[in-house]
């Protein structure tokens, strides 16, 4: 696909072996061990963990920070990086300032709306959106210049990601979409948490039929539920998300005490199904804040153990 980067998670993908990654939202604090402590959960189940940027624009510990912690455990990180609250000056720094530890993987992402978080009032920014700073990162990587057009002194070596929802609307625009982020420089995609397989599917025959499964890595992206009333809260809360009826069904129809169980039975499901899903290249666990989990899932899934990344 191109030169390759540093970042050991390209390697698992470019070597066409299922990667895995995982996710771990940074403190309301500035105590490390909030983050320290469950990448120690997952670290030996995953090829690289994404450290958010204030998700659901509630601020935290920022993510470049907490990449640094990942990096100091020895692992690897993706820096998740929104438009939302910086203009390119910052953005461009924040770039290099993650290049400067030896941060190899970035998530480019648009960010949710303040008025979602506990700062409503805060301005949005959105200088540039997000396929531009795809196209920055790759205009700072491969051409070794600043926006502005002036050369950089060690440029940013990154895997360069992004995120795709195949479930919002409208759904004929959904491979499109892609398309053009594929156009900006993306390399690896991230899916938005599938429940609805057909239709995910679907959106991947798409994909196949314009060749985009073979220009970028798509990730496949799971979340278990913890109980019915979290299925029904993603399904008619959450918007972008698509959970079927019969999973909610599935969901309610077990005792309160082994819907837990059972979310993750659904998870573990959808993974073996997905494995065979031609264009699939991996899966981005998402289990919000039940990483103590994500092991089991690993595992049931015959995603363990990891590969090395292969020089």
């Amino acid at each position: 696909m191109k030169t390759k980067t540093p970042s050991k998670l390209e390697k698992i993908l470019a070597a066409g072996n299922l990667a895995v990654t995982s996710e771990c939202g940074p403190p309301r604090g500035s105590d490390p061990e909030a983050i320290t402590k469950k990448a120690g959960m997952i670290k030996d189940h995953v090829d690289a963990i994404n450290i958010t940027d204030n998700q659901t624009s509630v601020t935290r510990l920022c993510s470049l920070a907490s990449c640094i912690h990942l990096k100091l455990m020895g692992l690897e990180p993706i820096l998740q990086m929104v438009v939302r609250d910086r203009n390119r000056i910052a953005l461009q720094s924040d770039i290099l300032g993650a290049a400067s530890f030896d941060i190899h993987n970035i998530l480019c992402l648009s960010g949710d709306h303040q008025q979602f978080g506990d700062s409503s009032q805060g301005q949005n920014v959105f200088d540039i959106d997000s396929m531009q700073l795809i196209q920055t990162v790759r205009h700072m990587r491969d051409d070794g210049k600043f926006l502005g057009g002036d050369d950089i002194n060690r440029p940013p070596r990154m895997f360069v990601g992004a995120a795709a929802n195949p479930f919002a609307d409208p759904f004929e625009i959904r491979t499109p979409r892609l398309a053009k982020k594929i156009a900006a420089g993306v390399e690896f995609i991230q899916t938005q948490c599938i429940y609805n397989l057909d239709k995910f599917e679907l959106w991947m025959q798409q994909n196949r039929d314009r060749g985009l499964h073979e220009k970028a890595y798509i990730m496949a992206g799971v979340t278990p539920f913890k109980s019915a009333g979290m299925a029904k809260y993603m399904k008619n809360r959450v918007p972008g998300m698509d959970v079927p009826d019969d999973v909610v069904k599935r969901m309610a129809g077990v005792p309160k005490e082994k819907q837990a169980q059972e979310g993750i039975d659904i998870c573990v499901e959808t993974i073996q199904r997905l494995k065979e899903c031609d264009g699939v290249s991996g899966f981005h666990v998402m289990a919000i804040e039940w990483e103590e989990k994500v092991p089991e899932i690993v595992e049931r899934s015959g995603l363990y153990p990891r590969p090395e990344a292969v020089e």
